[in-house]
């Protein structure tokens, strides 16, 4: 009699799983081809593009000012005394240093722009996305080419769980 239970407990599992992966549907999108191809895109990297040249050519003053005093230091180095070439040598460094640190924060800066320029492109392509998954009824949407997961039922975090399972706490 227990086989017979576990059995008919075996098959309607198996009947409830079928039942489920049938409702489950699967769909996949090219996500950058689509945020690309939005008009809003071409205006931000345009935006971009003028912020990246603007802080260039701030950042240009900073190494006209390395070049020359590189080329003083070059044509005046025989005549100078020992102390005033490591004043001047330390003065090239100085000069050198600000280029390195402007244009690490022209990077973060041009970071930022991009990040608040692309949210909201990123945002409405997130949503028309999820919109027409749920128009055509499926339940998984999948980046066709980065294989990241765009659209998903709503489920249970597992992190708990598996933090238990590896003794992390």
């Amino acid at each position: 009699m227990k086989k017979y239970a576990m059995l008919a407990v075996v098959a309607v599992a198996g009947l409830l799983s079928t039942a489920a992966k049938a409702q489950s549907k699967v769909a996949y999108i090219n996500a950058q081809a689509v945020i690309e191809a939005m008009p809003e895109a071409k205006k931000a990297s345009d935006s971009l593009q003028l912020f990246q040249d603007q802080l260039e050519k701030d950042g240009k003053g900073l190494v006209d000012e390395y070049t020359a005093k590189t080329t003083d230091f070059n044509n005046k180095a025989a005549s100078m005394t020992d102390n005033m070439k490591d004043i001047k040598a330390r003065e090239i460094q100085d000069a050198q240093k600000r280029i390195e640190d402007y244009r690490q924060a022209a990077e973060q800066k041009i970071d930022a722009k991009r990040a608040e320029l692309l949210k909201p492109i990123y945002d409405k392509a997130r949503k028309a996305i999820e919109d027409a998954a749920k128009e055509k009824g499926y339940t998984y949407v999948i980046d066709g080419s980065s294989g990241i997961l765009l659209v998903s039922p709503a489920g249970d975090d597992l992190m708990p769980a598996v933090k238990a399972k590896l003794g992390i706490k």
